[in-house]
């Protein structure tokens, strides 16, 4: 077996994760900051302002965050009154959420700042290589999903 020692840094998936994280960490000085939302919080909020309703099943798919995560970030964002969350009729399993006016208001202020953020970032890099980001991370998408489906 080859000695892989001192190899974290070169391993792809370590750096894709390194950056992804770091972006996001970037990002939630942002949203966090001033309004204390946490990274779970704010990825609810971002597709439930955009959303007449969703359930809890559909916000751990669309979010990748666990069943557990969702239940606490949308008692966190209930209890801040920027969502409500009512069990579902159809199924008593389940939680419907929506956005309160509140929530829909507080994401409409906050979605801008993100944006310059993420674009003061992504502007650190030469039009080649943002293309090229954008260009990759589709595909790794793509292939992801490829892959699950086989």
């Amino acid at each position: 077996m080859a000695d892989q020692s001192g190899q974290l840094e070169t391993f792809f998936p370590y750096r894709l994760a390194v950056a992804a994280e770091g972006f996001s960490r970037s990002l939630s000085e942002v949203y966090g900051a001033e309004n204390g939302l946490s990274r779970e919080e704010w990825r609810l909020l971002f597709l439930l302002a955009g959303e007449t309703e969703v359930t809890s099943t559909e916000l751990a798919r669309r979010t990748t965050l666990d069943k557990v995560q969702v239940s606490r970030a949308s008692q966190r964002l209930a209890d801040k009154g920027l969502i409500t969350g009512q069990v579902a009729p159809q199924d008593r399993r389940l939680r419907v959420y929506r956005c309160t006016d509140a929530g829909r208001a507080l994401f409409d202020a906050l979605l801008p700042r993100v944006d310059a953020r993420a674009k003061s970032i992504l502007d650190q890099l030469p039009a080649e290589d943002r293309a090229a980001l954008t260009r990759g991370l589709t595909a790794l998408l793509a292939a992801l999903g490829q892959a699950a489906r086989n």
